[in-house]
Protein backbone atom coordinates (compact mmCIF):
# COMPACT_ATOMS: atom_id res chain seq x y z
CA UNK A 1 0.00 0.00 0.00
CA UNK A 2 2.66 2.68 1.22
CA UNK A 3 4.52 1.67 -2.39
CA UNK A 4 1.16 2.68 -4.59
CA UNK A 5 1.14 6.33 -2.80
CA UNK A 6 4.76 6.60 -3.59
CA UNK A 7 4.48 5.84 -7.06
CA UNK A 8 1.43 7.92 -7.33
CA UNK A 9 2.89 10.54 -5.82
CA UNK A 10 5.93 10.30 -8.02
CA UNK A 11 3.53 10.30 -11.01
CA UNK A 12 1.96 12.93 -9.83
CA UNK A 13 4.72 14.79 -9.78
CA UNK A 14 6.06 14.20 -12.73
CA UNK A 15 3.04 15.06 -14.87
CA UNK A 16 2.83 18.52 -12.72
CA UNK A 17 6.85 18.67 -14.22
CA UNK A 18 5.64 18.18 -17.70
CA UNK A 19 2.32 20.54 -17.57
CA UNK A 20 5.27 23.28 -16.74
CA UNK A 21 7.41 22.46 -19.25
CA UNK A 22 5.13 25.52 -21.43
CA UNK A 23 6.58 28.15 -19.33
CA UNK A 24 10.44 28.00 -20.46
CA UNK A 25 9.11 29.37 -23.80
CA UNK A 26 8.15 32.44 -21.85
CA UNK A 27 11.45 34.05 -22.61
CA UNK A 28 11.19 33.31 -26.32
CA UNK A 29 7.32 34.45 -26.37
CA UNK A 30 8.76 37.78 -24.42
CA UNK A 31 11.74 38.73 -26.85
CA UNK A 32 9.39 37.46 -30.18
CA UNK A 33 6.33 40.18 -28.45
CA UNK A 34 7.59 42.59 -26.73
CA UNK A 35 5.27 44.30 -23.99
CA UNK A 36 3.15 41.05 -23.88
CA UNK A 37 3.79 39.38 -21.30
CA UNK A 38 5.86 41.88 -19.84
CA UNK A 39 4.02 41.94 -16.51
CA UNK A 40 3.79 37.78 -16.18
CA UNK A 41 7.37 37.51 -16.86
CA UNK A 42 8.12 40.22 -13.71
CA UNK A 43 5.81 38.27 -11.38
CA UNK A 44 6.99 34.75 -12.15
CA UNK A 45 10.73 36.20 -11.92
CA UNK A 46 9.93 37.51 -8.57
CA UNK A 47 8.15 34.53 -7.32
CA UNK A 48 11.24 32.26 -8.03
CA UNK A 49 13.69 34.44 -6.95
CA UNK A 50 11.68 34.25 -3.63
CA UNK A 51 11.61 30.29 -4.02
CA UNK A 52 15.63 30.34 -4.51
CA UNK A 53 15.72 32.76 -1.06
CA UNK A 54 13.55 30.44 1.31
CA UNK A 55 16.04 27.39 -0.36
CA UNK A 56 19.21 29.72 0.23
CA UNK A 57 17.97 30.27 4.01
CA UNK A 58 17.93 26.05 4.48
CA UNK A 59 20.83 25.80 2.35
CA UNK A 60 22.33 28.55 5.34
CA UNK A 61 20.74 26.74 8.43
CA UNK A 62 22.51 23.35 6.90
CA UNK A 63 25.82 25.20 6.43
CA UNK A 64 25.64 26.28 10.51
CA UNK A 65 24.43 22.12 11.32
CA UNK A 66 27.60 21.62 9.47
CA UNK A 67 30.06 23.45 11.33
CA UNK A 68 28.34 21.96 15.06
CA UNK A 69 28.25 18.68 13.37
CA UNK A 70 31.82 18.60 12.21
CA UNK A 71 32.90 20.25 15.39
CA UNK A 72 31.35 17.32 17.63
CA UNK A 73 32.80 14.93 14.81
CA UNK A 74 36.31 16.20 15.66
CA UNK A 75 36.15 16.84 19.55
CA UNK A 76 34.67 12.95 19.43
CA UNK A 77 37.30 11.55 17.42
CA UNK A 78 40.90 13.53 19.04
CA UNK A 79 39.65 13.53 22.76
CA UNK A 80 37.74 10.36 23.46
CA UNK A 81 38.62 8.51 20.27
CA UNK A 82 35.21 7.52 19.30
CA UNK A 83 32.93 7.72 16.46
CA UNK A 84 29.74 7.45 15.20
CA UNK A 85 28.63 6.47 11.43
CA UNK A 86 25.26 8.14 11.68
CA UNK A 87 27.46 11.47 12.82
CA UNK A 88 29.69 10.89 10.37
CA UNK A 89 26.88 10.47 7.80
CA UNK A 90 25.03 13.66 9.33
CA UNK A 91 28.12 16.10 7.99
CA UNK A 92 28.20 14.40 4.98
CA UNK A 93 24.04 14.97 4.63
CA UNK A 94 24.28 18.59 5.95
CA UNK A 95 27.01 19.68 3.54
CA UNK A 96 25.19 18.05 0.56
CA UNK A 97 22.17 20.21 1.45
CA UNK A 98 23.70 23.16 1.76
CA UNK A 99 25.44 23.03 -1.75
CA UNK A 100 22.34 21.68 -3.29
CA UNK A 101 19.81 24.08 -1.94
CA UNK A 102 21.78 26.70 -2.27
CA UNK A 103 22.92 26.16 -6.20
CA UNK A 104 20.12 28.59 -7.14
CA UNK A 105 20.11 31.43 -5.27
CA UNK A 106 23.75 31.44 -6.20
CA UNK A 107 22.69 31.60 -9.63
CA UNK A 108 20.30 34.49 -8.81
CA UNK A 109 23.14 36.27 -7.67
CA UNK A 110 26.13 36.18 -9.88
CA UNK A 111 27.98 33.63 -7.65
CA UNK A 112 28.65 30.64 -10.01
CA UNK A 113 32.04 30.50 -11.35
CA UNK A 114 31.97 31.95 -15.29
CA UNK A 115 34.28 30.33 -17.36
CA UNK A 116 33.72 31.93 -20.34
CA UNK A 117 36.29 34.32 -21.27
CA UNK A 118 34.12 36.01 -24.21
CA UNK A 119 31.59 37.15 -22.24
CA UNK A 120 33.50 40.29 -20.18
CA UNK A 121 33.81 41.24 -24.10
CA UNK A 122 30.59 42.12 -24.84
CA UNK A 123 28.17 44.69 -24.16
CA UNK A 124 24.75 44.51 -21.91
CA UNK A 125 23.02 43.14 -25.06
CA UNK A 126 25.52 40.42 -25.85
CA UNK A 127 25.75 39.36 -22.52
CA UNK A 128 22.25 38.99 -22.09
CA UNK A 129 22.09 36.79 -25.34
CA UNK A 130 25.24 34.50 -23.81
CA UNK A 131 22.82 34.21 -21.04
CA UNK A 132 19.89 33.20 -23.00
CA UNK A 133 22.10 31.09 -25.04
CA UNK A 134 24.03 29.45 -21.86
CA UNK A 135 20.33 28.62 -20.13
CA UNK A 136 18.71 26.91 -23.16
CA UNK A 137 21.54 25.03 -24.63
CA UNK A 138 23.11 24.28 -21.19
CA UNK A 139 21.55 24.54 -17.96
CA UNK A 140 17.92 23.45 -18.93
CA UNK A 141 19.10 20.01 -20.82
CA UNK A 142 22.00 18.78 -17.75
CA UNK A 143 18.68 19.28 -15.11
CA UNK A 144 16.59 17.84 -17.43
CA UNK A 145 18.82 15.07 -17.61
CA UNK A 146 19.39 14.41 -14.23
CA UNK A 147 15.78 14.65 -13.12
CA UNK A 148 15.60 11.86 -15.82
CA UNK A 149 18.36 9.72 -14.43
CA UNK A 150 17.64 9.82 -11.24
CA UNK A 151 14.12 8.99 -11.44
CA UNK A 152 13.91 5.02 -10.96
CA UNK A 153 16.18 5.04 -8.34
CA UNK A 154 14.51 7.58 -6.66
CA UNK A 155 11.34 5.80 -6.83
CA UNK A 156 12.69 2.84 -5.76
CA UNK A 157 14.85 4.31 -2.79
CA UNK A 158 10.75 5.63 -1.57
CA UNK A 159 9.06 2.68 -1.49
CA UNK A 160 12.12 0.80 0.23
CA UNK A 161 12.27 4.10 2.54
CA UNK A 162 15.70 3.37 2.08
CA UNK A 163 18.19 4.12 5.14
CA UNK A 164 21.94 4.13 5.51
CA UNK A 165 23.90 0.71 4.31
CA UNK A 166 25.78 0.22 7.98
CA UNK A 167 23.72 -0.32 10.92
CA UNK A 168 24.42 2.29 12.48
CA UNK A 169 23.49 4.20 10.32
CA UNK A 170 20.85 7.22 9.52
CA UNK A 171 17.66 5.84 8.18
CA UNK A 172 17.03 8.65 5.91
CA UNK A 173 18.86 7.64 2.63
CA UNK A 174 16.05 8.16 0.73
CA UNK A 175 15.50 11.68 1.49
CA UNK A 176 19.14 12.44 1.12
CA UNK A 177 18.61 10.86 -3.01
CA UNK A 178 15.61 13.66 -3.09
CA UNK A 179 18.04 16.56 -3.02
CA UNK A 180 19.41 15.35 -6.53
CA UNK A 181 15.71 16.26 -8.14
CA UNK A 182 15.70 19.11 -5.64
CA UNK A 183 18.53 20.80 -6.77
CA UNK A 184 17.63 20.03 -10.70
CA UNK A 185 14.01 21.64 -10.11
CA UNK A 186 15.78 24.33 -8.28
CA UNK A 187 18.29 25.38 -11.03
CA UNK A 188 15.72 24.80 -13.31
CA UNK A 189 13.33 27.02 -12.58
CA UNK A 190 16.24 29.78 -11.65
CA UNK A 191 17.40 29.12 -14.76
CA UNK A 192 14.23 30.27 -16.17
CA UNK A 193 14.22 33.46 -14.30
CA UNK A 194 18.09 34.32 -15.43
CA UNK A 195 16.30 33.76 -18.64
CA UNK A 196 13.28 35.93 -18.29
CA UNK A 197 15.49 38.60 -16.85
CA UNK A 198 18.05 38.54 -20.02
CA UNK A 199 15.07 38.67 -22.25
CA UNK A 200 13.38 41.89 -20.40
CA UNK A 201 16.56 43.36 -21.03
CA UNK A 202 17.02 42.69 -24.25
CA UNK A 203 13.38 44.47 -25.05
CA UNK A 204 13.91 47.47 -22.81
CA UNK A 205 11.87 46.44 -20.23
CA UNK A 206 14.59 45.72 -17.70
CA UNK A 207 17.71 47.91 -16.49
CA UNK A 208 20.84 47.18 -17.23
CA UNK A 209 22.39 44.25 -14.82
CA UNK A 210 24.78 45.19 -12.46
CA UNK A 211 28.22 44.13 -13.87
CA UNK A 212 29.70 40.97 -12.13
CA UNK A 213 32.24 41.28 -9.60
CA UNK A 214 35.17 40.22 -11.11
CA UNK A 215 34.35 42.38 -14.28
CA UNK A 216 33.95 45.51 -11.73
CA UNK A 217 37.25 44.48 -10.69
CA UNK A 218 39.07 44.19 -13.75
CA UNK A 219 37.41 47.84 -14.85
CA UNK A 220 38.97 49.45 -11.81
CA UNK A 221 41.79 47.89 -12.27
CA UNK A 222 42.46 48.81 -16.01
CA UNK A 223 41.14 52.38 -15.16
Amino acid sequence: MDSQIFLTLGTALKWAGIATLPLFALPLIVLAVPNLLDGAAKSIIALIDRMSGTALSAAMTCGVLLIFLQLVVVLLRYAFGLSFTWLNEAVTYAFAAMFMLGAAAALRDGAHVRVDILRPRFGETGRSWIELAGAYLLLFPICVRILMTSEAGLARSWMLLEGSRESDGLPILYLFKTLVPVFAVLLMAQGLSESLKAALRLTGALPPAEPDNAMASGERHGA
